[in-house]
């Protein structure tokens, strides 16, 4: 057997159903699905029991230990001489493992990854939270999509390894958050150059609100400190770009909050008649909101716009914009938690975030 397909489950069962079926109108055969349910309390058996008999599917129910430890399950049990991992919420388009077979057949490979899309059918919202994690102008240009780049790392959404080398590596480690970039980080470390394969896409429905968008986020600028902590020099400068705008964020709000208060202060004095009419706090009050919201009103448009055009859609665009600045500081404040807990408090990496440890 060529491929087996390892997806994790977490309480997502109709997500598995639109998986599972896009899987089934593949044009390449050559493959088994195996789907670990990792403590869902939410199960996905009976989806798979509905396509047992379209696919080589295998379907294990585990106690919850995570992602990463739910792929190392499923690999246990692979057959395939490649191992593809995705998550439970992508969609192929049918020339996926097609796409796959001619560039692994091309040459000799270790390591792989493909880009994700949104598809024309997914919500406004997820269409936003897509285009901020992709956009150049959120920092999402930096999670793969070019083909000429010094060293790519796959991410667990759309990733295939060698299952001799996944082997080899040991899998992916007991991380809460960033276990797939840690994999990737010693992928390469290991002598091994995965290669992004453009033409292996999926379309990728992501978080349909944005509080759950928030706390992936979140979660993502926490593993960027213990990314670094695991892997010594990796912790780059364009990491630090949503910690920044979260800073500046906040200190143009603070800025805007004192100029309200200057503006109101002034007000008040000649309401009450303690000081000469010459309007010198509502001016610089006034000065202070403008020089404080015209680099959010900047930034803002800049990214409706851009969205707009994009996807076809004010609407969209208009989603982006919030989509953005969720994505930006969720992120940072989740990169300022890890700085504090592990670089000043110097907790290790499971105690400092021991209650989300897992699920």
């Amino acid at each position: 057997m060529k491929y087996s397909i390892i997806v994790p489950v977490y309480n997502r069962p109709d997500e598995v159903r639109e998986l599972l079926q896009s899987l089934c109108q593949q044009t390449l055969k050559d493959f088994e699905a195996i789907v670990v349910e990792d403590g869902s309390k939410v199960p996905c058996k009976a989806v798979c029991d509905e396509y047992a008999g379209a696919l080589d599917l295998h379907y294990y129910y585990k106690e919850n230990s995570g992602p990463g430890q739910s792929r190392n399950y499923g690999v246990e049990r692979a057959r395939g001489e490649w191992v593809i991992v995705l998550d439970s919420d992508v969609v192929l388009p049918p020339t996926y493992l097609e796409s796959v077979e001619c560039r692994v057949e091309s040459g000799e490979l270790a390591a792989w990854g493909g880009p994700d899309a949104a598809h024309p059918s997914f919500t406004p919202v997820q269409k936003a939270i897509s285009y901020s994690m992709t956009s150049f102008f959120t920092t999402g240009g930096i999670r793969g999509g070019k083909t000429k780049m010094d060293k790519f790392y796959p991410r667990s959404f759309n990733m295939g390894i060698r299952r001799d080398v996944y082997q080899q590596l040991g899998g992916f480690s007991k991380m809460r958050f960033g276990e797939d970039i840690d994999f990737s980080y010693r992928i390469v470390e290991a002598g091994y150059r995965p290669q992004l394969f453009p033409e292996a896409w999926v379309w990728h429905k992501r978080r349909t609100d944005f509080r759950k968008f928030f706390r992936q986020v979140y979660n993502s600028g926490i593993a960027r400190i213990n990314l670094e902590k695991r892997h010594p020099g990796t912790l780059k400068l364009v990491h630090l770009l949503p910690t920044v705008f979260t800073v500046g964020v906040i200190g143009l709000l603070a800025l805007f909050v004192m100029g309200l208060a200057m503006y109101g202060y002034g007000e008040w004095l000649d309401a009450n008649g303690l000081r000469p009419t010459d309007n010198m706090h509502q001016g610089v009050g006034f000065v202070l909101c403008v020089v404080a919201l015209m680099p959010v009103l900047f930034y803002s448009a800049l990214i409706m716009v851009d969205s707009s055009v994009r996807n076809r859609s004010l609407w969209v665009g208009l989603l982006s914009v919030p989509a953005a600045f969720t994505q930006l500081m969720g992120y940072g404040l989740g990169f300022i938690e890890s700085w504090w807990k592990r670089c000043v408090l110097k907790q290790d990496e499971f105690a400092a975030f021991e209650k989300t440890f897992y699920k």
